[in-house]
């Protein structure tokens, strides 16, 4: 992009705060009416939130205000390219966004988007695109190169399935062609695909691996969402009916928030709900690797009968002096010694959490992070040290 094209795109910035998410509606609509194929690749639950298109509107608010200098964008990017990946995104389908996106701004913006304006943003669509082409094909090598991997679906058979609470249930996914499957660090996700009858097409969903690695399965533990009859809870309900010996189509492992299972600072666990997840998977990597570390992990959720996994993580909390716990119940007959009323409050607890090199894993709602986040902050620590996992479009900004 020439200097006039990149000042002409920073003068949309005011136009993107006040009104991005018309365009992005306006974008959305549009491409789902000529290329409706592309409902089996988007989450038409956030679709119906609203989720996707608020993501999307922040996502080309930030390009345009940093397109002086999106390097530094580039955590962002490579997060999105994570997930892209695991969905197979490939070229052509950049080709198809860009032409609804730019003919989007052109019918929203109407007699404002002359022709250089729309010749700029062409420009700057197809850069970000390549930028984003780039990250993605180093991406699908990786995996490529690694032992067990491949790119795409797969499919896989659900070997087990366990119960973990009155609404988790964890799914044990073989590889139906009995071959090697490819390793994941602590934290990472794949994605799975189903066809949903009411929708008529098929919906993929992001799913953290909540165990360390095993050569012989992936595990998946989803929560079933009440909302059966909306798109954002028919994948976890058609899952959780989903019987042992079904089939399931599965992307390779995929995602940037991870805990290196070789080094040895503290981790600070803090999760919410089904955010217990990814962390899970941490902990239960750590265990094979590192004993020594120290660990804190707090987690909250309703009650007891919702609380996934916690009987062994107790049990491993009372075996192992490198782990202390700290459940949080909303609803609760009596505090104990691990088990305490109400909600996290990092402040109360801060002798414990303050650790020198400590690196924080947030993951939970959207609310439940910024709340952790915030607090983690105001007690001195570094942005650098706190990471965190959103599930669903990214909507949180705070590195």
């Amino acid at each position: 992009m020439n200097t006039k094209q990149k000042e002409l795109v920073k003068t949309t910035v005011p136009i993107l705060k006040s009104n991005g998410t018309d365009l992005t509606k306006h974008f959305y609509t549009r491409m789902f009416k000529h290329n409706p194929e592309l409902k089996n690749i988007f989450n038409m639950g956030n679709q119906v939130s609203g989720k996707q298109q608020n993501a999307l509107a922040g996502a080309v608010l930030a390009y345009a205000e940093n397109i002086e200098n999106p390097e530094v964008l580039i955590n962002a990017l490579k997060s999105i390219g994570n997930k892209h990946v695991s969905l197979n995104i490939t070229p052509d389908q950049y080709e198809i966004v860009g032409l609804h996106l730019i003919s989007s701004i052109q019918e929203v913006l109407g007699e404002a988007a002359n022709t250089e304006l729309i010749e700029a943003w062409t420009q700057a669509y197809n850069e970000l695109a390549q930028v984003m082409i780039s990250i993605e094909n180093d991406l699908y090598q990786s995996t490529l190169n690694k032992n067990g991997g491949w790119k795409g679906w797969r499919e896989f058979i659900i070997a087990d399935i366990i119960e973990e609470s009155t609404e988790i249930k964890s799914f044990y996914l073989k590889p139906k062609d009995n071959k090697a499957i490819a390793e994941y660090l602590p934290g990472q996700f794949i994605s799975v695909k189903i066809f949903i009858p009411s929708l008529g097409h098929e919906q993929p969903r992001q799913y953290s691996l909540s165990s360390a690695f095993s050569p012989d399965y992936y595990r998946i533990s989803v929560k079933k969402e009440n909302n059966k009859d909306f798109p954002d809870g028919m994948v976890s309900n058609t899952l959780h009916q989903k019987n042992i010996g079904d089939d399931i189509w599965v992307s390779a492992p995929a995602g940037i928030f991870y805990a290196d299972p070789i080094s040895e600072d503290p981790l600070v666990l803090i999760s919410g709900g089904i955010g217990a997840t990814p962390l899970l998977s941490m902990l239960e990597t750590k265990k094979k690797t590192l004993q020594n570390n120290t660990i804190i992990w707090l987690h909250s959720c309703r009650d007891e009968k919702v609380h996934a996994f916690r009987d062994h993580i107790e049990d491993l909390n009372k075996n192992n002096l490198w782990l202390t716990t700290h459940f949080f119940y909303e609803t609760i007959d009596r505090d104990s010694e691990t088990i305490k009323k109400g909600r996290i409050d990092l402040h109360k607890i801060k002798e414990e959490i303050l650790i020198d090199k400590a690196k924080y894993y947030i993951c939970g709602p959207e609310a439940f992070i910024k709340a952790q986040y915030n607090s983690l902050i105001e007690l001195g620590i570094g942005k650098e040290n706190i990471l965190y996992e959103e599930f669903g479009p990214q909507l949180l900004h705070f590195n």
